[in-house]
């Protein structure tokens, strides 16, 4: 009974009930990963060896480099990520659970509300998650960070620090300001999906 269980669950995930839901799991949602884990090693990996400030000290780096970046970009998206897909995952562990077929979610009206609202949640998510990347990272790299060192006891208290390929952090910056706004379209459009095929099943009977 469990292997059924994880195969209702798997196919859940992998095949939503929706055209739009089915498009942004396989194609979009596999694009945005690949994105994350292969272009924002590459342009982020090193940030940190590279963040060099004057003086030109180990732990003047650090310190600053931490008050540059409160929490790392990858690790940020990787969360972001995983937390937006835990409302559909939640879903489709209940309807594992519960043995209901995909094609009955958009039959039943409580399947179709509960779907509505994890897509609901999944768009909150997504819209706190854009309200917190502007708050973090802004829009744009500056090639030049004015440190506040006062805590640091040096006689500077604003250090210049230089951070390392300014460019190509603010073109991944917007890459996924972009790739959040495209997948708030797609939930979007997924309940409109939902509620037009609804109604075309009510409409049948």
């Amino acid at each position: 009974m469990s292997l059924n269980y994880i195969k209702n669950f798997y196919e859940g995930c992998m095949k939503p009930p929706t055209v739009i839901g089915q498009f942004h799991t396989l194609f979009f949602g596999s694009v945005r990963m690949f994105f994350l884990g292969v272009l924002g090693f590459a342009v982020y990996g090193n940030e940190a060896l590279h963040f060099s400030c004057d003086p030109d000290k180990r732990e003047v780096n650090l310190f600053c480099y931490n008050q540059f970046r409160p929490i790392t970009p990858q690790v940020f998206w990787a969360l972001q990520l995983v937390i937006v897909l835990v409302p559909g995952a939640i879903f489709h562990l209940y309807a594992a659970c519960k043995s209901i077929n995909q094609e009955c979610i958009l039959q039943k009206p409580i399947y179709t509300v509960i779907y509505i609202l994890s897509v609901l949640l999944r768009i909150s998510l997504e819209v706190v998650a854009f309200w917190l990347q502007i708050h973090l990272f802004g829009f744009q790299v500056k090639p030049l960070y004015l440190c506040d060192a006062v805590s640091l006891g040096k006689k500077l208290t604003i250090i210049k620090c230089m951070v390392p390929e300014h460019f190509e952090k603010t073109i991944f910056l917007i890459a996924m300001y972009t790739f959040t706004a495209i997948t708030i379209v797609l939930c979007v459009a997924e309940i409109f999906e939902i509620i037009c095929r609804r109604l075309c099943f009510l409409i049948s009977q």
